[in-house]
């Protein structure tokens, strides 16, 4: 069990405004198991903390959060409050990111501090240009062509590494 689950689901559920009652509907898990997780008396599986998490709308790396990154969490997100415009009037740039993803984002800095709108705008261009690589190199690695893509990688790290170094 995560070491944090009671005190994250507790923070979870208020910042949603939920009781037990309404989570279980939304879970369709037992209200009892619900508050035993709550108060640390229940150990959940990995399958009940994907069916919070998916109840709650967050992903289910937030019941592994330490409580007290969460500080650094909310001064980053007051750092740079331009994200938040950003968000509002690109909501597509953002599709399928999550708590780690805005975390990432949020701690970002800009040349003499918080992030312009159009730094943020980079910034998220530049995430997800990374992510699609990642996930292109994922399937290439799961293909036939896994042990030639691996060397080239090795190849390319190396140089790097050599050059830079």
């Amino acid at each position: 069990m995560p070491e944090h689950a009671s005190p994250n689901l507790l923070r979870l559920m208020a910042a949603a405004e939920l009781s037990f009652a309404d989570l279980s509907v939304r879970t369709g898990l037992d209200e009892r198991t619900i508050r035993g997780i709550a108060h640390g008396t229940h150990k959940p599986h990995t399958r009940t903390l994907h069916r919070l998490a998916d109840g709650l709308g967050v992903a289910v790396d937030e019941f592994f959060v330490d409580p007290a990154q969460l500080l650094y969490r909310r001064f980053d997100q007051r750092t740079n409050p331009v994200v938040q415009e950003v968000l509002q009037a690109q909501p597509e740039l953002f599709e399928g990111w999550g708590e780690a993803d805005f975390d990432e984002l949020h701690s970002r800095v800009g040349t003499g501090g918080a992030l312009t709108y159009e730094g943020t705008v980079a910034a998220v261009c530049s995430m997800n240009r990374r992510r699609e690589l990642h996930d292109k190199l994922d399937v290439l690695l799961e293909s036939s062509q896994a042990k030639t893509v691996s060397g080239m990688l090795d190849l390319l790290y190396e140089q790097v590494v050599v050059t830079e170094g």
